[in-house]
């Protein structure tokens, strides 16, 4: 170094870690048995100013629909809302200069660098708005809950009386690794939900978002109307609630096959028993079929949405604790302090200039700091001097990183 001077690069900057809104992720279950999720990090740099590699970015895909709130005060901090929209969640901790940054006329031969900062770490909150791949209609008992309960692990209410679910059961399946789909069983529909009947405008509303509609129809034979008057009523009643939901991909199916009669009318969708299990594989088939190509239709946002915090900033600012000592917040004055040798005497004096020019001595003196105080910035300890002893070199004490 003597002979051809500094040459240490700098080190790599870490990875963030964004959320993305993805139209194929249908709920939040991955985070049950993984919560934690790690951007990679960045890499050292080296000699002959060789500046390490940054850390890759880590994508978390989440679905269309899903809110974000911080984690203590249930405050929003965004909503992602439409395939594409992204959202910075934890920002990178930048990479540490290597001693060629603190070349100077003053220091001609810096035998200190830069530690790279730490990343964010924080928790937060995720929530996911009502948004259905599909929605389950039908006239009340029409088994409806017995569907969803058979295909995931949802536990709706089930009796064998009407309007026994007066809210949307929501159910994840999951057919393989790579595809999973959320079906809602919608409370039972009758003539004239769509003039407010039977709380109708309250059950038409969660259909409004599905993807696809699953119809079913009661094939038993006890049932109040025929199959074909069945299936005239729900459309009519959807069509007059909200014309485009009648346009909806839908597939018709007759449901309780096992105590309908063999003459009973044919259901082009087929036919299902959730007791028993016949039809309900073909049904799951063709719904993911037509999700998936629902969700491919789907508008795409020419330019993703990002949203990205505001930059760190610069200033800082002075507490006094308990104990008498005074902490200096702010991210510019950790990173003044965030060296290598803070015993080096070219360090000390860059620290002390730093600190001097982002006004941390002016806050100190402000603020009442005298001489012989304890001040805290980071991880490190010093005593404080008056302007006219200034020093950060007696009482540096270096703490864990």
């Amino acid at each position: 170094m003597a002979r051809g001077g500094p040459a240490g690069g700098d080190g790599g900057r870490g990875g963030d870690v964004w959320l993305v809104a993805d139209r194929n992720v249908a709920s939040l279950l991955a985070f049950r048995d993984h919560p934690h999720r790690r951007a990679s990090n960045g890499k050292h740099g080296s000699g002959g100013n060789r500046h390490g590699a940054r850390g890759d970015d880590l994508d978390v895909r989440v679905p269309v629909g899903t809110v974000v709130l911080d984690h203590t005060d249930r405050s929003q901090l965004a909503d992602l809302s439409e395939h594409g929209e992204r959202w910075r969640a934890a920002h990178a901790g930048d990479g540490g200069r290597g001693n060629a940054r603190f070349l100077s006329n003053r220091r001609r031969a810096p035998a200190f660098a830069e530690q790279g900062e730490f990343g964010e770490q924080r928790w937060l909150r995720l929530e996911l708005k009502l948004l259905a791949d599909v929605a389950i209609v039908g006239f009340p008992n029409v088994g409806k809950s017995t569907f969803i309960s058979r295909v995931s692990a949802a536990k709706p209410k089930i009796a064998d009386y009407p309007f026994t679910t007066l809210e949307p059961n929501l159910g994840v399946v999951r057919l393989d690794d790579t595809f999973e789909m959320v079906l809602a069983d919608i409370p039972g529909l009758i003539e004239g939900a769509s003039e407010g009947r039977g709380l109708g405008h309250r059950f038409l509303r969660h259909v409004e978002r599905a993807r696809v509609l699953l119809v079913l129809i009661d094939l038993c034979e006890l049932a109040d109307c025929r199959p074909d008057e069945q299936l005239s009523v729900l459309l009519r009643e959807l069509r007059q609630y909200r014309p485009e939901l009648a346009e909806r991909p839908r597939l018709v199916v007759g449901s309780r096959a096992d105590t309908a009669p063999e003459e009973s009318f044919g259901i082009a969708g087929g036919r299902l028993s959730s007791v028993t299990g016949e039809g309900v594989s073909e049904v799951l088939g063709e719904l993911s079929r037509m999700v998936t190509e629902a969700r491919v239709s789907e508008p795409v946002l020419e330019v993703p949405v990002v949203h990205r915090p505001l930059p760190h900033a610069q200033e800082v600012s002075v507490v006094r604790g308990d104990d008498g000592a005074w902490t200096v917040r702010g991210r510019a004055a950790a990173r003044a302090v965030a060296l290598s040798d803070l015993t080096d005497p070219g360090a000390q004096a860059y620290v002390q200039d730093r600190l001097r020019s982002l006004g941390v001595e002016k806050a100190l003196a402000r603020a009442g700091a005298v001489t012989g105080d304890e001040v805290c910035i980071g991880d490190f300890s010093f005593t404080y001097y008056d302007d006219a002893e200034a020093t950060v070199s007696g009482g540096i004490g270096g703490g864990d990183r």
